[in-house]
């Protein structure tokens, strides 16, 4: 009975490393991009933005009136852009 307990045993570490070894690529964790081009992602709030969301998490920005404030370190009146880099949307503040 003790053998049969030792298998089972070393059969489960057996298998709980395997599923280590086949859910890693190169010794890091898969990520899913959020995106591959820059159309893909868009502003993270309605208004005075400072972060990027993909497509995905756009907020719902139908009946938000925002002020015309140009805001510093936002992407009002052209202080910045919403780009996809390395497969996340990433909001680029000049």
């Amino acid at each position: 009975m003790q053998h049969k307990t030792t298998v089972v045993i070393t059969v489960f570490i057996v298998l709980v490393i395997l599923f280590i070894v086949f859910t890693r690529i190169g010794g890091e964790e898969v990520i899913e991009a959020e995106c591959s081009v820059d159309a893909d992602c868009v502003a993270a709030t309605c208004c005075h933005a400072s972060e990027a969301v993909p497509l995905s998490q756009a907020p719902d920005c139908a009946d938000i009136f925002c002020t015309t404030e140009c805001v510093p370190g936002t992407l009002d009146c052209g202080q910045g852009e919403i780009k996809c880099l390395d497969g996340k949307c990433e909001a680029i503040i000049y």
